[in-house]
């Protein structure tokens, strides 16, 4: 691809605002970086499967602007989005004496960015970094934003923190090298953008959900820079999460249970999320949000995907009691009470609570 073909989305946050850029043959390029400030040190944070892809060449494109590049890599899983990995972070940030003027590059999907963005919030009280992330999912969704963060054993990201990056670098070739079901996996990230705020890519999406899967190249790149759109927008009117910016999690509330409670890694993030907003699509319908023909388009695009429409038992003995003491501890909860986003009509969303009886209908039928 040459320069024309590049794409760039801004996020607007004042002093804070920082650009996504979106093309091929881009995380390697040395002009990717040109504009970023100087730096004492570069720490490249990797994993074990993506580093052995692409850490040289970041190293390769970085290194005429700065001098002293170090790199760690950490274990790859969700399972591994943790305390104890975090600690490699800040332990190769101190072996190699990073100062306030170190810049932090997440190389690779959404555990790494989180975590190296959480590390970058910390470390010293808050230094830079800069989003390089290579699965889809973090293209159109993990990267964007400076949402940061760990996960507990009771909870998915109830550790974190607000930090924004200086750059996100989507190199669509990276692409290239994702397993099916990690693709899959992002695209239940990009559905979500369609029921919650623009119809139009909805259509889209049903119309090209097979070009998608073959990896298009063509209908990728729209997907991405249409995402980043749609999530620059929400987040530049509510960075923090304290009202609008919530739509971006439909199909989340139910997606975390299921990771919770099967176990981090069971399950992919964006299988959950696409499980879940099933669930949430129900659940709109059961509120009289939506009908039932809206309920079965979303569940046929998201089956087309590859993504699981029927949730998991989670328990025996009471199932839909363990999806409903999970998901009280979300962070949308607020006074015990669960916070669920529904739809409203197409292309909008809201958060609602309701009554345990009515989520226990939803969860039973769903679940297999």
């Amino acid at each position: 691809m040459n320069d024309s073909d590049l794409q760039t989305v801004f996020i607007d946050l004042q002093q804070r605002s920082y650009h996504i850029a979106i093309r091929g043959s881009l995380f390697d390029n040395p002009l990717s970086y040109a504009e970023l400030p100087a730096a004492s040190s570069v720490l490249i944070v990797t994993n074990t499967t993506v580093g052995p892809l692409y850490a040289e060449r970041l190293q390769a494109a970085l290194q005429g602007k700065y001098p002293n590049i170090h790199t760690v890599t950490l274990p790859d899983g969700e399972e591994f989005k943790t305390w104890q990995t975090l600690n490699l972070i800040f332990d190769a940030l101190l072996m190699h004496g990073c100062d306030r003027k170190a810049i932090l590059f997440a190389l690779g999907g959404g555990v790494v960015g989180d975590m190296t963005g959480f590390a970058a919030a910390s470390y010293m009280r808050g230094v830079p970094f800069v989003q390089v992330p290579t699965t889809l999912l973090a293209q159109v969704d993990s990267s964007v934003g400076g949402k940061t963060g760990i996960n507990h054993p009771l909870g998915k990201n109830m550790i974190g923190a607000f930090h924004q990056p200086l750059k996100v670098v989507c190199d669509l070739d990276t692409l290239k090298t994702l397993p099916q079901r990690e693709l899959s996996a992002g695209l239940g990230e990009v559905i979500k953008y369609g029921p919650i705020a623009d119809l139009e890519f909805l259509v889209w999406l049903e119309a090209h959900i097979e070009q998608l899967m073959a990896r298009n190249p063509a209908a990728l790149a729209h997907v991405v820079r249409r995402s980043c759109e749609i999530k620059a927008w929400v987040v530049a009117q509510d960075e923090r999460e304290t009202g609008l910016r919530a739509i971006l999690n439909f199909g989340h509330t139910f997606g975390h249970a299921i990771e919770v409670g099967l176990g981090y890694g069971e399950w992919l993030h964006g299988e959950a999320v696409g499980c879940g907003m099933v669930l949430a699509a129900h659940l709109s319908q059961r509120l009289g949000l939506v009908d039932a023909t809206f309920v079965q388009r979303l569940t046929t695009l998201i089956q087309q995907a590859g993504l699981p429409v029927k949730a998991p038992l989670l328990s025996r003995s009471d199932n839909a009691g363990r999806y409903l003491e999970l998901m009280r501890v979300d962070k949308k909860a607020e006074g015990g009470e669960i916070r669920f986003v529904v739809v409203n009509a197409l292309a909008s969303a809201s958060l609602r609570t309701a009554p345990d009886a009515l989520v226990r209908e939803v969860i039973d039928l769903c679940c297999t």
